[in-house]
């Protein structure tokens, strides 16, 4: 993963940027890099903390998240067209929030995924929101570039708020999954991939018709993601050499 741009100014010395690859770090006051140097483990999420077994600790970030709300937390950033949006904008679609940046590589490799998600979903009342962790003009310069054609937020001044209002220190990328009432089912760390997104979807749209509870739904996704994992890294090109 790409070390990010200090958050607070484009300028600065090449002596002062080769210090801070040897460290690993932005320069003081930065908000990201210190995170991003050491990106945990691919995993998820339950808005409510379950009772900790083996398996969930096995599968716990260097670093825990804070206690991730039970509801999508009530956050206004500019977007791509100008103007202010709430993620209240978006009540009566299921979502799925996906933190971001152009200068995070796994970040980059799911936006292809994401744009295919809102099409074939579109019939489930799914909607992708990109929020961008990153300097404004970068962010909507990648957006075109890469034909993102869902909508995005720029986190460029209120980034580091927006993913603690999640629970989550910035670490990217991350994926937040909630229903259409805006009850958050699960939170994915890491890059998300085909197959989880698809499973999740399919318990949040479980949830939506009634055949699951939230409860049982997130029991669901905490057991099957595990699996799938396995399953991804047994099918690797090399994964039997």
């Amino acid at each position: 993963m790409s070390d990010p741009p200090s958050p607070h100014g484009r300028a600065g010395t090449a002596g002062a940027w080769l210090a801070a690859a040897a460290l690993i770090a932005c320069a003081a006051g930065g908000f990201l890099a210190y995170r991003l140097a050491r990106p945990p483990r691919a995993t998820h999420h339950a808005a409510s903390p379950a009772p900790a077994t083996a398996a969930t600790r096995a599968e716990s970030p260097a670093f825990a998240p804070r206690k991730i709300p039970e509801v999508l937390p009530d956050l206004a950033l500019p977007g791509l067209d100008g103007r202010s949006h709430r993620l209240a904008d978006w009540k009566g679609h299921a979502l799925l929030v996906n933190f971001w940046a152009t200068w995070c590589e796994p970040c980059r490799r799911e936006i292809p995924l994401l744009r295919s998600l809102r099409r074939e979903r579109s019939a489930d009342g799914l909607e992708i929101l990109g929020i961008a962790i990153d300097y404004s003009d970068a962010a909507e310069k990648y957006a075109r570039d890469a034909g993102i054609d869902y909508p995005v937020l720029l986190g460029e001044q209120g980034g580091y708020e927006a993913a603690a209002a999640f629970g989550m220190d910035p670490v990217l990328p991350f994926s937040v999954f909630a229903d259409r009432t805006g009850r958050i089912v699960t939170l994915k760390v890491g890059e998300l991939h085909a197959d989880e997104a698809g499973f999740i979807l399919d318990r949040v749209r479980d949830v939506e018709e009634g055949r699951l509870s939230l409860s049982a739904a997130r029991e669901r996704i905490a057991s099957g993601i595990g699996p799938l994992s396995l399953r991804r890294a047994a099918s690797a090109p090399g994964a039997a050499d």
